[in-house]
């Protein structure tokens, strides 16, 4: 069975080549929708809307989802609201 925390923990294994940290740290995805357990719906966004590791990213994204089953995988981007560090790493990085 897919659940939201297995998601998660693919996702945590996703890691932005040039920040160095997951996408799921960065607070990248900001919706999960589990259709079942061969569709899934994420909803993401990056730092800029001309983010030069889009593609890359996405991939591996569904390559990482794929790995637990899923055969479908939606990736929706949005820059709605715009990408901003998390408070949590902000205060792990003195900023």
């Amino acid at each position: 069975m897919v659940t939201r925390d297995t998601i998660i923990q693919q996702l945590k294994m996703v890691i932005d080549p040039h920040i160095g940290l997951d996408v799921w740290t960065l607070g990248f995805i900001y919706e999960i929708d589990i259709k079942n357990d061969k569709h899934v719906h994420i909803l993401m966004t990056l730092t800029t809307p001309a983010c030069p590791l889009d593609g890359e990213l996405t991939e591996m994204i569904r390559e990482a989802i794929e790995e637990i089953g899923v055969e479908k995988i939606e990736i929706e981007k949005t820059f709605d609201p715009p990408w901003q560090l998390p408070e949590s790493l902000r205060q792990k990085m003195g900023i």
